[in-house]
């Protein structure tokens, strides 16, 4: 039934980030959020999360950004309110949608994960900053930061992610051991830029 129902909140935040995300989100977009969908059950598997747990990550990662379909701006508490109106909906359970709500904040810059659940969803938000995709991404967060302030040059955009590398920490075992490396080697090349 879980299986089912979960199916059934995939389609809708789906449609909603398909129909309602503007376009010139190059970044948070529904590829984004699917990225953070397979990462986090992937982290939570390593982690192991139970089943249950595991559900509710899942929902929360389908919902971590959809207030950018309202605004950039506080957008993760829009967004909870966006999932708190849906999964109510859907008849998930006030006490289940805390727990995804409080996930969904998690992701917020700085991030604060205070419980597994929250810290997988955090680093899974983030984890492409340890990976091979890193220029790639970044480069689709430039180009989104961009269309807010088109002043921003390539050399600032560099300095910014120096910073935001230097002062990022990843909160699971696993990217702990896994991720860190490669986003240290990322901070080198950009500082030699």
């Amino acid at each position: 039934m879980k299986d089912t129902l979960f199916q059934e909140i995939y389609m809708h935040v789906m449609h909603l980030l398909k129909t309602q995300l503007p376009s010139y989100l190059s970044y948070h977009n529904v590829e984004h959020t699917l990225y953070v969908l397979e990462k986090s059950t992937y982290i939570a598997k390593k982690e192991g999360v139970n089943e249950n747990d595991l559900w509710l990550l899942k929902i929360a990662a389908l919902y971590h950004d959809i207030g950018y379909t309202k605004t950039n701006v506080e957008h993760e508490q829009v967004g909870c309110e966006i999932a708190r109106k849906d999964l109510k909906v859907f008849g998930i359970t006030k006490n289940d949608i805390d727990v995804i709500c409080r996930m969904i904040m998690a992701t917020r810059i700085p991030q604060q994960p205070h419980t597994l659940l929250e810290e997988i969803l955090a680093d899974a938000d983030l984890e492409y900053l340890g990976t091979k995709h890193f220029d790639k991404v970044s480069e689709l967060l430039y180009l989104e930061l961009k269309h807010y302030n088109n002043k921003l040059t390539r050399e600032e955009w560099n300095t910014i992610q120096i910073n935001f590398l230097s002062k990022h920490n990843y909160h699971t075992d696993f990217c702990k051991r896994y991720k860190k490396h490669r986003k240290l080697q990322h901070i080198e090349k950009l500082k030699n830029v």
